[in-house]
């Protein structure tokens, strides 16, 4: 039987047709997927395309200085390196000599870049292996290191520049100055305390930013390709009120002062009485800004205006004040001042050293602090009429002088006061403030009855050098111009012969000023250590500094007479000289601190 035929092949001009048919289908597929692609979706795959080739960078310009009222640096932003490796690239390293490759991939740099940087070449050489397009090598280098480094021209290696915050005169006012630090969401740096803190915004400007294209495999930008940039806005400069000479020897002589009397803390503060400024605000052991970490942490901020304590005898002159002011008094005044008063309450108070009955007028209970008599002087006056005085000179409320950290004080309202209470407020007790505040006491005094508010930024320079001042409170009458005199007057007496401030006397310049000796917490929280203080204006007849001194603790002997007097009168010998005050021209005259 013959075999059965094979299928026969279909008709070629019908497997051309069906062919032609599926090439037409194919072609139509793609014609429509690209009208799809070129009309209807173009514009949206065009910018997917552009936004994965787009990279957009922050643009920052550095943290603007801190300078003093004289444009003396205290705090500025050196430019220094970070140095990485892109270790995709770093493979193709080569280097050749007389054609001969003398140093190659990884470890050749390393060999080449580790005398520079003074690391060690195997270490370098690890840091360099990997798939990485940008790792760290080394931080913070100096621009000269960089130069050095760029000089090899070593495929891979790239710069990152960096702003540092660097303080040349280091512990110098590092109280007022502060520092920078990490923020705790890691975020980058930021003013932690001082003016660094408080004055952030000013300092730092605003961001700008650079969006440019890169090529595929995103190394290099393409020079034809967008680019977009919004500049940065520099910061300003801070300019302080300190004067950094008079800042020095006050805190130098603080420091002496710890070592001299045995004080486990000591604060200096300096105010121009006619402006408010403080030209030192001084907290001894004060922190370096180049390594806060050094020191403890009760010593990184400024004590002077965070710290309390009760002032003691130095705010016997607000009583005065208000009994003048009042009328139920005149520093001519008589009055007997036993070593031991009791009050119609019951309450029994003591001077500080046992004494007969003494006839003193208002200028000599001062003169001497006689607290039996500065009580006397209270129960002239209702216990809401001295609290309101104890408020208008700016106890229990801050300053504004513009640090972030200060205290308001501790000031009870005056029908929260207990039965002793009442009286203690009259002499500094039972109440709290900071150094600053007791300053701005004397400097109401010093500036004829006007409160004008302290502070240690006079204003903000931009890069332009446009100075624009700091917004401070309308000066703010306290007391009358007549009460400011006649208290100012009574303070002469404190440093006259029999006065507690004859130490605070300066060779030329009449002074006028106040000791205080008050208790204060010690580290339980009881009171167990003691202030010591003296508050004093010069010169006295034509007021321009008022410096005031407080120590903690001293060893040696607890009577601000002794102990701060001595301090004050070289603080302030040197801030009238630094500020070249001619020496008082006139003798005082001064009221009777006796009567018969």
């Amino acid at each position: 039987m013959p075999s059965p035929r094979a299928p026969r092949l279909a008709d070629p001009r019908l497997r051309q047709r069906l062919m032609t048919g599926f090439l037409l289908v194919v072609l139509v597929v793609f014609a429509a997927r690209l009208v799809m692609i070129q009309a209807v979706n173009s514009q949206s795959i065009a910018s997917e395309a552009l936004s994965q080739r787009l990279v957009t960078k922050e643009l920052t310009v550095p943290r603007a200085d801190i300078v003093d009222r004289n444009g003396v640096v205290l705090a500025t932003s050196v430019e220094r390196y970070n140095v990485g490796v892109n270790q995709q690239k770093i493979k193709e390293f080569t280097r050749t000599e007389d054609g001969e490759v003398v140093a190659s991939g990884p470890a050749g740099a390393a060999e080449i870049l580790a005398p520079i940087l003074d690391v060690d070449a195997a270490e370098l050489g690890a840091k360099m292996i990997g798939d990485s397009t940008f790792a760290y090598l080394v931080k913070d280098i100096s621009p000269e290191t960089w130069e050095l480094v760029a000089a090899e021209k070593i495929l891979g290696i790239e710069p990152e520049p960096v702003s540092k915050r660097v303080y040349p005169n280091g512990s110098l006012a590092g109280n007022v100055v502060g520092f920078m630090g990490g923020t705790s969401e890691g975020t980058g740096t930021v003013g932690l305390t001082g003016v660094e803190a408080a004055y952030e915004d000013e300092l730092e400007g605003e961001a700008g930013s650079l969006t440019y294209e890169r090529d595929s495999t995103g190394a290099y930008l393409i020079p034809t390709g967008v680019q977009e940039e919004t500049a940065a806005v520099p910061g300003e400069d801070v300019v302080l009120t300190i004067d950094r000479d008079i800042q020095w020897y006050a805190q130098q002589r603080a420091q002496e002062a710890v070592s001299e009397t045995g004080a486990s803390q000591a604060t200096v503060v300096v105010q121009d009485t006619q402006t408010g400024e403080i030209l030192a605000l001084v907290d001894s052991d004060s922190v370096d800004p180049n390594d806060p970490a050094a020191s403890d942490a009760e010593d990184r901020g400024a004590r002077s205006v965070s710290t309390v304590f009760e002032p003691g005898s130095t705010a016997k002159v607000i009583t005065m004040a208000a009994a003048i002011e009042e009328g139920v008094a005149t520093p001519l005044t008589h009055f007997t001042a036993p070593y031991k008063y009791t009050t119609e309450n019951d309450q029994t108070f003591t001077d500080s050293h046992e004494h007969d009955k003494e006839k003193l007028t208002l200028s000599g209970i001062l003169a001497t602090s006689s607290n039996t008599g500065t009580v006397q002087v209270g129960e002239l006056m209702s216990s809401e009429t001295r609290w309101k005085y104890l408020k208008k000179f700016g106890f229990g409320e801050t300053t504004g002088v513009g640090l972030n950290a200060e205290s308001a004080g501790i000031l009870a309202d005056w029908d929260d006061w207990d039965g002793r209470q009442k009286w203690t407020t009259t002499f500094g007790q039972g109440l709290a403030v900071t150094a600053l505040q007791t300053s701005q006491v004397f400097s109401i005094i010093a500036n004829k009855g006007l409160k004008i508010q302290p502070s240690v930024v006079k204003g903000y320079q931009d890069e332009d050098g446009t100075f624009t001042a700091r917004e401070t409170e309308e000066p703010e009458r306290v007391v009358s111009k007549s009460t400011a005199t006649q208290v100012l007057t009574m303070l002469e007496d404190v440093t006259q012969d029999g006065g507690t401030g004859v130490l605070a006397r300066i060779d030329g310049y009449r002074v006028a000023g106040k000791t205080g000796t008050a208790q204060a917490a010690g580290p339980d929280g009881r009171l167990t250590s003691i202030v010591a203080s003296f508050v004093g204006i010069a010169p006295a007849d034509d007021p321009r500094i008022v410096v005031s001194v407080i120590l903690l603790d001293p060893k040696t002997e607890i009577w601000g007479g002794t102990t701060a007097a001595p301090v004050f009168k070289d603080v302030a010998t040197f801030a009238l000289q630094s500020l070249r005050v001619p020496p008082s021209t006139t003798e005082p005259t001064l009221y009777p601190t006796t009567w018969k």
